[in-house]
């Protein structure tokens, strides 16, 4: 017996050596960091990466955890549906008071689980959107040179489970975090840090992680089945889709218009080539294909097609089409839909990220009682136009059945024709 006590205490000891070493290789100290302008500076230009505004306007996020915990998050609603083993918490992170348990599907009253849910998405929900909360409530933020490099390290002194912990965000050159180093309570060891680089963009555009891996001993840490999206804002598009009758738009295959009388168009919808006409030119234009395109001068080719006419076609396309389908173009790739109230009614707030001249534009529908388009305000990002308003009139039913509109008034009492609208197969 004495000799199985000397061995335990040897293996003992070689543990502490062991663990005092990997301590002592692995510990890094607490950066210091500048508080201020500069570090809110950056921490603007990460939530601009990021995306926050989308963030923000989610109505639906839905993610496991080491497939053990499974959420539903009705983000707008501060509701949370927290599922592990055989118990399921309507989680009311307001009130939590409010909550409701379930167990094997039957509710009953029981404190310490919802105290367990409410711990279960602090933790958990973390690993999902910490970027989106480094101006939550108690944060502190401090720019910090890492390696030569600015990065931002956020320190919670309030909120959540685990009030004093630490986080510094390496970024990459967009601003984008890329991994971070944890300063935690339940963590001895100073200066871990997990990956922030395995992503998945979801319905709703914003882009969260489906794994991290963590630089203590190898650990990899699974989030599953991620979602992020708006159903409700998706079925007020759809409603504003069957009023103007977008299945038989899609089944157009040719469209005619004018742009204030200085331009006009044929567009071939299935082929996707465009007659774009303006003053003695005319540019048989492919938007895909830009360099199939052909210039013709008072109806005489031009041998090679001058790259800056076919250019000025494409932006003119782009620009005149918009106010022409604008509405049947409600759920393009690249698309953040939102909710927004507009005199107590709702309206559909559609958001650009990608595509087009000019990604970053909004423009918030206004509907009549039908969900047809009667106006809209747009919100441009070069910051011209802040909420400048457009009607969308004059809607006619085209020969392919199909709703469109030929004529716009703006706030200032300008008038846009689209001409003789026609649409037809």
């Amino acid at each position: 017996m004495k000799q199985f006590f000397k061995f335990l205490g040897v293996i003992i000891l070689l543990l502490i050596v062991a663990g005092t070493i990997f301590y002592f290789a692995k510990n890094e100290e607490f950066p210091e960091g500048k508080q201020g302008k500069e570090a809110d500076a950056l921490a603007i230009k990460m939530f601009n990466a990021i995306n926050n505004d989308a963030f923000e306007n989610t109505e639906v996020i839905e993610w496991s955890f080491r497939n053990e915990h499974h959420y539903k998050w009705l983000k707008q609603e501060n509701i949370v549906h927290v599922s592990w083993d055989d118990n399921k918490v309507i989680l009311n992170t307001k009130s939590p008071e409010q909550s409701k348990v379930l167990v094997n599907e039957e509710e009953t009253n029981n404190p310490d689980l919802i105290k367990k849910a409410t711990g279960f998405f602090n933790n958990d929900s973390f690993w999902l959107v910490a970027p989106y909360k480094i101006f939550d409530a108690g944060t502190e933020r401090r720019i910090v040179n890492y390696e030569g490099k600015d990065a931002l390290l956020i320190t919670y002194n309030s909120g959540g489970s685990t009030p004093g912990d630490s986080y510094l965000w390496i970024l990459d050159d967009n601003y984008v975090p890329i991994s971070y180093k944890m300063w935690v309570g339940i963590i001895p060891i100073g200066g871990i840090s997990a990956t922030w680089n395995d992503l998945k963009t979801t319905e709703f555009g914003i882009r969260l992680p489906t794994k991290h891996a963590l630089s203590l001993f190898g650990l990899e840490m699974e989030i599953g089945n991620v979602k992020a999206y708006n159903p409700k804002a998706n079925e007020l598009a759809n409603k504003i889709l069957k009023a103007i009758k977008h299945e038989n738009y899609k089944n157009t295959r040719y469209l005619e218009w004018s742009f204030g009388g200085r331009r006009s168009f044929k567009w071939d919808k299935e082929k996707h080539i465009a007659d774009v006409s303006w003053d003695s030119i005319r540019v048989n234009l492919h938007p895909q294909n830009k360099e199939k395109s052909s210039v013709f001068f008072n109806e005489k080719l031009q041998e090679t097609a001058d790259s800056t006419i076919v250019k000025k076609a494409w932006d003119i396309f782009n620009n005149d089409t918009f106010w022409l389908v604008a509405p049947h173009k409600l759920f393009e790739n690249g698309i953040i839909r939102t909710i927004q109230k507009e005199d107590g009614k709702d309206a559909l707030l559609i958001k650009y990220t990608t595509g087009g001249t000019t990604p970053g534009d909004s423009y918030l529908w206004i509907l009549d009682e039908n969900f047809v388009p009667k106006s809209y305000k747009m919100y441009l990002k070069n910051g011209r136009m802040n909420g400048t308003p457009a009607t969308w009139e004059d809607w006619i039913t085209t020969e392919s059945g199909t709703l469109l509109p030929t004529n716009h008034t703006f706030g200032n009492g300008g008038k846009l024709s689209m001409g003789e609208v026609k649409g037809y197969n």
